[in-house]
């Protein structure tokens, strides 16, 4: 028996084709009446990278913060301009956006875990011949370190105009 999707985990590096991925989950939503929790992640700063500039942990807080609203901000644009392409409410399909700060593959993963994903939905380049680069680091990891389908979308050979940059 399959197991049934209700809850997908769309991941975002806000890339051209991971908009192009995202029309893939919300089909998938739709089809099987499932909610997506959308995840952007921001890669830390090493530590190094701020000490010697005057930076205090309340600017990087503030920055942080400031950062991850203005994603769910382009986020929940991006969701309202796919409406247009698929005939029915995107923001209705969405439960949840997350923005938290790491290591692309640890978060995708971890995310998936703590929301109860069913299956994870990821964008990827497509360049090359080696897996590696065919998959992207991103994508290959994840594929490899989880026991949840993955759906990785590939960037049509056709010229695509939908992506993040126009929202």
């Amino acid at each position: 028996m399959i197991p049934q999707i209700k809850k997908i985990l769309y991941a975002t590096d806000l890339s051209k084709n991971s908009s192009y991925a995202f029309l893939f989950a919300t089909d998938m939503a739709r089809r099987h009446d499932a909610k997506i929790v959308i995840l952007h992640v921001l890669e830390s700063i090493p530590p190094y990278m701020g000490s010697d500039a005057g930076i205090t942990d309340e600017m990087k807080r503030k920055q942080r913060d400031e950062t991850i609203e203005e994603l769910k901000e382009h986020l929940q644009g991006f969701c309202k301009k796919v409406e247009a392409q698929i005939g029915s409410s995107c923001v209705e399909l969405v439960s949840k956006i997350l923005v938290p700060c790491g290591h692309p593959p640890e978060e995708i993963l971890n995310a998936a875990n703590e929301e109860g994903c069913d299956a994870i939905v990821l964008g990827t380049h497509g360049k090359g011949f080696l897996a590696h680069t065919f998959l992207g680091s991103v994508s290959n990891a994840v594929l490899h370190r989880t026991r949840k389908p993955v759906f990785i979308i590939p960037l049509p050979s056709e010229k695509t105009t939908f992506d993040f940059d126009s929202v």
